[in-house]
């Protein structure tokens, strides 16, 4: 017997989290388990409708650890194939929920649908739900400052570069994980060594161009830093973006370990400079800049 929620849940935004915390509560107030059912790959990556500019907000690790954070007491991941998106209400609610994951009450949020009925209304797909055996309870739509959080709208002010509101819609900092990687050392030879970072999951939706002020994890410290994302037009003339960040107050080789990056604010566009000169005068400039974003 459990409480359970069942989605992809991209990005467990504040939206999310209500549902989260409902089966929380409602899986302590009845002494039971509670569950999030959730899916892997992304169904996009599955049928191809536009996959090829899909980028996640969060990890299959990083969602794991933030339902664990909240007090849930088990995830099962299931696999998202082109047989499992044809599952009809009724044969996914019998099959996987009660069935496989012994769901028995399920909490769903105010515009949530379940299996491959698109004509189908939310009361009909409740409905089946019940026949099945589940009790199920519906959320009211949430909604911070007046607008309905979705990870669609994360998505658009992250590509923005709007990282304040990514911020208030997650509750928490974006972040972006990885190793350090070598790079052409050229931050060095103008004070400014920086570390490169390849990302963990290459799915990770990246922030818009730019420079950033950031929170740096690192050996289990914390650091402050300056985040260049971009093409690094002023050296480089090709296209590929790079993440490369200056820690503040650091001078240490850490090429092959982890780094954790939090986005805490934008401080500038990315742009191309006449030469090395300015572009260190701009760098100063960047570094006074960022701590005031850090009081």
């Amino acid at each position: 017997m459990s409480v359970a929620a069942t989605g992809f849940f991209d990005g467990v935004h504040l939206g999310h989290q209500k549902v989260v915390s409902a089966v929380c509560s409602k899986a302590r107030e009845l002494g039971i388990e509670s569950q999030i059912v959730t899916f892997w790959p992304h169904p996009r990556s599955v049928l191809q409708q536009q996959a090829y500019d899909l980028r996640l907000l969060t990890s299959l690790g990083e969602k794991e650890m933030i339902f664990r954070s909240m007090g849930i007491d088990k995830v099962t991941v299931l696999d998202f194939t082109k047989e499992f998106s044809k599952l009809s209400t009724e044969q996914f609610v019998r099959q996987y929920l009660v069935e496989r994951c012994g769901v028995t009450h399920l909490i769903i949020g105010y515009d949530h649908k379940i299996g491959h009925d698109p004509a189908q209304s939310q009361e009909q797909m409740m409905q089946i739900c019940r026949d099945c055996g589940l009790e199920v309870c519906r959320l009211d739509e949430f909604a911070q400052d007046g607008q309905v959080i979705s990870s669609t709208k994360i998505r658009r002010a992250l590509e923005e570069g709007d990282v304040r509101l990514a911020e208030k819609f997650l509750g928490r900092k974006y972040s972006l994980k990885g190793v350090v990687v070598s790079g052409n050392h050229l931050g060095r030879t103008i004070g400014f060594p920086t570390a490169n970072l390849g990302l963990y999951d290459p799915l990770k939706l990246v922030p818009g161009n730019g420079v950033y002020a950031v929170d740096v994890y690192l050996s289990g410290k914390r650091y402050r830093g300056i985040c260049n994302i971009g093409t690094r037009p002023t050296v480089n003339a090709g296209k590929n973006i790079s993440i490369e960040t200056h820690i503040l107050d650091f001078d240490e080789d850490i090429y092959g370990l982890d780094l954790h990056l939090g986005f805490v604010d934008r401080i500038r566009d990315e742009r191309k400079f006449s030469d090395l000169g300015q572009l260190k005068a701009q760098l100063e400039k960047d570094k006074i800049d960022a701590v005031r974003f850090f009081l």
